[in-house]
């Protein structure tokens, strides 16, 4: 139910379209436009070069960007995204998003949410060390994985659990000062490693300066420096037709 309510209230190209509802006596069943596939299988099917055209990474992350600018505008978090919820039309090349079962207010409701949300591959650190007050952050941390998958072809930070997920962030994002980490409420055992911050550039070697650019701005450690999807929506990265 929360889940109609949400979808009633966002109509937008870049967000999947429920048509219909229809009540049984034993279900309630969504009619949603028919799209064909998702962001996962397509990017299965090109195999370990991820989306390789980079005109439709630019394309996908445009559109991911204008849907989730709009969501955020309208007051709601998604807290769900990866590639399985991104909806493709093969042949205009459209990106909806989809599976809006997590997404809650954060105008309406108390800045306290759970913090098991997120797959666990798309789930920032602040989450994962036990944060309830993230806001859309939390979305944009989630984006920024999505667009290194599509550049690599798998997700950036495959980790087994909460404590493998952060040591494989600190990997690459470095490890946070003491002080950083002092405000988040987790106390995981992994904080004794201490990593360096690692180049954009070694881990993403094809994609574009300035897709690292907007990657780096994605993906930073406080939610508070984590660029905003309508910010984004202005990076060089996405305005540069050329």
């Amino acid at each position: 139910m929360r889940e109609i309510a949400v979808l009633r209230e966002l109509r937008h190209p870049n967000i999947v379209h429920l048509r219909d509802v229809v009540h049984t006596e034993v279900k309630l069943l969504l009619v949603f436009e028919l799209c064909d596939q998702d962001l996962k299988s397509f990017m299965a099917e090109l195999g370990s070069d991820g989306a390789r055209d980079f005109n439709t990474i630019h394309s996908f992350m445009y559109q991911l960007l204008e849907g989730l600018a709009f969501c955020h505008e309208n007051g709601f978090i998604h807290r769900d995204l990866k590639p399985a919820n991104l909806l493709i039309n093969k042949e205009a090349k459209q990106l909806k998003i989809a599976d809006f079962g997590l997404a809650r207010s954060f105008k309406l409701q108390a800045k306290n949410f759970t913090n098991e949300v997120a797959t666990l591959w798309y789930r920032p650190p602040d989450v994962l060390l036990g944060s309830r007050t993230y806001d859309t952050s939390l979305d944009m941390w989630s984006c920024g994985c999505i667009f290194a998958e599509m550049f690599i072809g798998r997700p950036p930070f495959p980790g087994q659990s909460p404590t493998d997920q952060l040591q494989r962030i600190f990997g690459v994002i470095g490890t946070p000062s003491c002080a950083q980490l002092r405000q988040w409420p987790g106390k995981p055992g992994i904080l004794i490693h201490q990593y360096p911050k690692l180049e954009w550039r070694l881990l993403l070697p094809m994609a574009p300066a300035l897709a690292i650019d907007l990657l780096d701005r994605l993906l930073r450690f406080d939610p508070a420096h984590r660029i905003s999807a309508s910010k984004a929506l202005r990076h060089p990265y996405i305005t540069d037709t050329t």
